[in-house]
């Protein structure tokens, strides 16, 4: 059963803009190890932070709404890319806890660009 849906857009220029005048204390402030790791190897790293960063959204507004306390640290959310491409939201032991408060078992995400857009949906079930 379908518990929330999230989607969010990001302006892939303006993550460009604040890699550029906050750098590294902007990414660590903002993604996951892993996903600051694999955007260095990226084709164009400010593309692939911005998909993570539309995506973090998107689980924030399918399952927020579900929590006791209707937010929580975007960092909890890690996507990564499985080996064929697809993406996969990592559940981590936070993101799990923050699962179970919503009483969802499972989100499934889809990622994509357009121009100097990244957007992602997720559904939670």
């Amino acid at each position: 059963m379908i518990k929330g849906i999230g989607v969010d857009m990001v302006d892939i220029s303006e993550i460009a803009r604040l890699i550029d005048v906050f750098g590294n204390n902007y990414i660590n402030r903002t993604f996951t190890k892993r996903e600051a790791a694999v955007s260095r190897e990226a084709p164009n790293p400010a593309e692939y932070l911005a998909t993570r960063f539309a995506a973090k959204e998107a689980v924030f507004k399918a399952i927020a709404h579900l929590t006791q306390k209707k937010t929580f640290d975007l960092r909890v959310v890690e996507t990564l890319n499985e080996s064929d491409g697809f993406p996969y939201i990592s559940i981590n032991e936070e993101l799990q806890g923050l699962l179970e408060d919503a009483g969802v078992v499972s989100l499934f995400i889809s990622i994509t660009t357009e121009g100097d857009y990244a957007t992602a949906f997720v559904v939670a079930e």
